[in-house]
Protein backbone atom coordinates (compact mmCIF):
# COMPACT_ATOMS: atom_id res chain seq x y z
CA UNK A 1 0.00 0.00 0.00
CA UNK A 2 1.69 3.23 -1.06
CA UNK A 3 -1.05 5.73 0.12
CA UNK A 4 0.86 8.71 1.28
CA UNK A 5 -1.12 11.06 4.04
CA UNK A 6 -1.28 14.60 2.84
CA UNK A 7 -2.76 16.82 5.19
CA UNK A 8 -2.69 19.87 2.97
CA UNK A 9 -5.79 20.07 1.33
CA UNK A 10 -7.28 19.99 5.27
CA UNK A 11 -5.05 23.19 6.41
CA UNK A 12 -5.76 25.26 3.00
CA UNK A 13 -9.64 24.60 4.41
CA UNK A 14 -9.20 24.98 8.01
CA UNK A 15 -11.08 28.25 7.76
CA UNK A 16 -14.12 27.07 5.98
CA UNK A 17 -14.33 23.81 8.43
CA UNK A 18 -13.83 26.19 11.56
CA UNK A 19 -16.60 28.05 10.11
CA UNK A 20 -18.66 24.95 9.45
CA UNK A 21 -18.18 24.69 13.21
CA UNK A 22 -19.92 27.88 13.66
CA UNK A 23 -22.43 26.46 11.30
CA UNK A 24 -23.16 23.87 13.30
CA UNK A 25 -23.43 25.06 16.83
CA UNK A 26 -25.72 27.71 15.35
CA UNK A 27 -27.43 24.65 14.22
CA UNK A 28 -27.62 22.71 17.19
CA UNK A 29 -28.17 26.12 19.65
CA UNK A 30 -31.49 27.62 17.50
CA UNK A 31 -32.60 23.21 17.53
CA UNK A 32 -32.22 22.80 20.85
CA UNK A 33 -34.49 26.31 21.79
CA UNK A 34 -36.67 25.58 19.67
CA UNK A 35 -36.62 21.49 21.38
CA UNK A 36 -37.30 23.46 24.66
CA UNK A 37 -40.07 25.17 23.49
CA UNK A 38 -41.72 22.18 21.76
CA UNK A 39 -41.05 19.88 24.74
CA UNK A 40 -42.30 22.36 27.59
CA UNK A 41 -45.69 23.00 25.45
CA UNK A 42 -45.67 19.43 24.51
CA UNK A 43 -46.22 18.85 28.18
CA UNK A 44 -48.62 20.99 28.93
CA UNK A 45 -50.96 19.86 26.69
CA UNK A 46 -50.00 16.21 26.90
CA UNK A 47 -51.26 17.02 30.70
CA UNK A 48 -54.57 18.82 29.02
CA UNK A 49 -58.09 18.14 29.72
CA UNK A 50 -58.80 17.66 26.72
CA UNK A 51 -58.70 14.40 24.83
CA UNK A 52 -58.30 15.61 21.47
CA UNK A 53 -54.95 17.69 22.79
CA UNK A 54 -53.60 14.93 24.55
CA UNK A 55 -54.08 12.56 21.07
CA UNK A 56 -52.69 15.26 19.10
CA UNK A 57 -49.27 15.63 21.42
CA UNK A 58 -49.20 11.74 21.54
CA UNK A 59 -49.38 11.21 17.92
CA UNK A 60 -46.41 13.65 17.49
CA UNK A 61 -43.99 11.70 19.96
CA UNK A 62 -45.06 8.47 18.56
CA UNK A 63 -44.32 9.87 14.82
CA UNK A 64 -41.26 11.38 15.26
CA UNK A 65 -39.71 8.95 17.62
CA UNK A 66 -40.31 5.99 15.17
CA UNK A 67 -39.12 7.60 12.04
CA UNK A 68 -35.59 8.59 10.86
CA UNK A 69 -34.72 11.81 11.06
CA UNK A 70 -33.07 11.99 7.48
CA UNK A 71 -36.78 11.41 6.63
CA UNK A 72 -38.09 13.99 8.62
CA UNK A 73 -35.26 16.52 7.40
CA UNK A 74 -36.16 15.37 3.56
CA UNK A 75 -39.67 15.34 4.10
CA UNK A 76 -39.57 19.23 5.16
CA UNK A 77 -37.35 20.11 2.52
CA UNK A 78 -39.31 18.37 -0.54
CA UNK A 79 -42.50 17.59 0.48
CA UNK A 80 -43.80 20.92 1.95
CA UNK A 81 -42.73 22.86 -1.03
CA UNK A 82 -45.78 21.13 -2.63
CA UNK A 83 -47.77 22.90 -0.05
CA UNK A 84 -46.55 26.66 -1.19
CA UNK A 85 -44.01 26.44 1.51
CA UNK A 86 -40.45 27.33 0.84
CA UNK A 87 -37.80 27.16 3.12
CA UNK A 88 -33.91 27.37 2.44
CA UNK A 89 -31.46 24.55 3.95
CA UNK A 90 -30.21 26.53 7.51
CA UNK A 91 -34.09 27.24 8.59
CA UNK A 92 -35.39 23.92 7.56
CA UNK A 93 -32.71 21.94 9.56
CA UNK A 94 -33.49 23.97 12.87
CA UNK A 95 -37.07 23.32 12.58
CA UNK A 96 -36.84 19.54 11.44
CA UNK A 97 -33.80 19.58 14.64
CA UNK A 98 -36.19 21.12 16.70
CA UNK A 99 -39.16 18.70 15.98
CA UNK A 100 -36.98 15.93 16.77
CA UNK A 101 -35.68 16.99 19.92
CA UNK A 102 -39.06 18.46 21.09
CA UNK A 103 -40.73 14.74 21.13
CA UNK A 104 -37.73 13.28 22.63
CA UNK A 105 -37.64 16.62 25.30
CA UNK A 106 -42.06 15.80 26.26
CA UNK A 107 -41.26 12.73 27.40
CA UNK A 108 -38.22 13.05 29.56
CA UNK A 109 -39.75 16.79 30.59
CA UNK A 110 -42.80 14.83 31.53
CA UNK A 111 -41.38 12.16 33.33
CA UNK A 112 -39.38 14.91 35.18
CA UNK A 113 -43.02 16.81 35.87
CA UNK A 114 -43.78 13.13 37.08
CA UNK A 115 -41.41 13.08 39.79
CA UNK A 116 -42.58 15.73 41.61
CA UNK A 117 -45.02 14.87 44.13
CA UNK A 118 -49.01 16.12 44.14
CA UNK A 119 -48.59 17.86 47.56
CA UNK A 120 -46.36 19.92 46.45
CA UNK A 121 -48.78 21.56 43.65
CA UNK A 122 -51.68 21.50 46.16
CA UNK A 123 -49.15 23.40 48.45
CA UNK A 124 -48.72 26.15 45.69
CA UNK A 125 -52.64 26.51 45.32
CA UNK A 126 -53.09 26.92 48.73
CA UNK A 127 -50.67 29.69 48.69
CA UNK A 128 -53.12 31.13 46.13
CA UNK A 129 -50.67 30.59 43.17
CA UNK A 130 -52.52 30.07 39.71
CA UNK A 131 -51.87 26.66 37.92
CA UNK A 132 -49.12 28.69 35.42
CA UNK A 133 -47.23 29.89 38.23
CA UNK A 134 -47.49 26.64 40.35
CA UNK A 135 -46.61 24.72 36.92
CA UNK A 136 -43.52 27.02 36.07
CA UNK A 137 -42.42 27.68 40.09
CA UNK A 138 -43.16 24.57 42.26
CA UNK A 139 -42.51 21.72 38.88
CA UNK A 140 -40.94 23.17 36.29
CA UNK A 141 -37.61 23.89 37.56
CA UNK A 142 -37.10 20.90 40.54
CA UNK A 143 -38.76 18.75 37.31
CA UNK A 144 -35.65 20.10 34.69
CA UNK A 145 -32.76 19.27 37.40
CA UNK A 146 -34.00 15.94 38.04
CA UNK A 147 -33.81 15.57 34.04
CA UNK A 148 -30.95 17.80 33.46
CA UNK A 149 -28.72 14.87 32.61
CA UNK A 150 -31.20 12.78 30.34
CA UNK A 151 -32.01 16.27 28.54
CA UNK A 152 -28.71 17.34 27.44
CA UNK A 153 -27.32 13.81 26.45
CA UNK A 154 -30.47 13.77 24.15
CA UNK A 155 -29.48 17.66 23.24
CA UNK A 156 -25.60 15.99 22.62
CA UNK A 157 -27.22 13.63 20.19
CA UNK A 158 -29.01 16.51 18.34
CA UNK A 159 -25.71 18.23 18.35
CA UNK A 160 -24.33 15.14 16.20
CA UNK A 161 -27.38 15.07 14.50
CA UNK A 162 -27.20 18.15 12.46
CA UNK A 163 -24.10 16.63 10.08
CA UNK A 164 -27.67 14.67 8.27
CA UNK A 165 -28.48 18.11 7.52
CA UNK A 166 -25.90 18.10 5.00
CA UNK A 167 -27.92 16.28 2.73
CA UNK A 168 -30.02 19.20 1.89
CA UNK A 169 -26.96 21.28 1.83
CA UNK A 170 -27.51 23.45 5.08
CA UNK A 171 -24.10 25.12 5.90
CA UNK A 172 -22.29 22.95 8.73
CA UNK A 173 -19.39 21.36 9.58
CA UNK A 174 -20.01 17.48 7.38
CA UNK A 175 -21.34 19.82 4.11
CA UNK A 176 -18.23 21.55 4.25
CA UNK A 177 -16.16 18.52 4.62
CA UNK A 178 -17.63 17.27 1.82
CA UNK A 179 -17.11 20.06 -0.05
CA UNK A 180 -13.55 19.72 0.44
CA UNK A 181 -13.19 15.99 0.05
CA UNK A 182 -15.17 15.95 -3.36
CA UNK A 183 -12.44 18.88 -4.47
CA UNK A 184 -9.28 17.01 -2.99
CA UNK A 185 -9.99 13.07 -2.83
CA UNK A 186 -7.88 13.08 0.10
CA UNK A 187 -11.59 10.88 2.18
CA UNK A 188 -9.35 9.96 5.26
CA UNK A 189 -7.41 12.91 5.91
CA UNK A 190 -10.54 15.37 5.67
CA UNK A 191 -12.97 12.79 7.49
CA UNK A 192 -10.27 12.15 10.53
CA UNK A 193 -10.12 15.78 10.97
CA UNK A 194 -13.74 15.99 10.96
CA UNK A 195 -13.93 13.30 13.72
CA UNK A 196 -11.72 15.53 16.00
CA UNK A 197 -14.09 18.75 15.58
CA UNK A 198 -17.30 16.66 16.37
CA UNK A 199 -15.52 15.20 19.36
CA UNK A 200 -14.45 18.47 20.05
CA UNK A 201 -17.81 20.29 19.69
CA UNK A 202 -19.60 17.66 21.88
CA UNK A 203 -16.54 18.10 24.35
CA UNK A 204 -17.23 21.90 24.67
CA UNK A 205 -21.13 21.19 24.36
CA UNK A 206 -21.21 19.42 27.60
CA UNK A 207 -18.91 21.54 29.45
CA UNK A 208 -21.30 24.38 28.71
CA UNK A 209 -24.59 21.98 30.35
CA UNK A 210 -21.92 21.53 33.21
CA UNK A 211 -21.50 25.21 33.75
CA UNK A 212 -25.57 26.07 33.26
CA UNK A 213 -26.54 23.25 35.98
CA UNK A 214 -23.66 24.42 37.99
CA UNK A 215 -25.30 27.91 37.67
CA UNK A 216 -29.27 27.13 37.46
CA UNK A 217 -29.96 23.83 39.10
CA UNK A 218 -27.40 23.21 42.02
CA UNK A 219 -28.98 23.20 45.54
CA UNK A 220 -27.44 26.05 47.85
CA UNK A 221 -25.24 25.00 50.34
CA UNK A 222 -25.31 26.78 53.66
Amino acid sequence: MNYQLDFTPVIDGLPSLLFGCLGTFLLAICGMALAIVIGIGGVALRDSPFKPLRWLVIGFVELIRNTPFLVQIFFLYFALPLAGIRLDPTPTAIIALGINGGAYAIEIIRGGVQSISRGQMEAGLALGLHKAQVFRLIILKPALRAIYPSLTSQFVLLTLSTSIASAISAYELTSVSQRIESESFRSFEVYFTVTIFYLVISWLMMRLFALFSARYFTYPIK
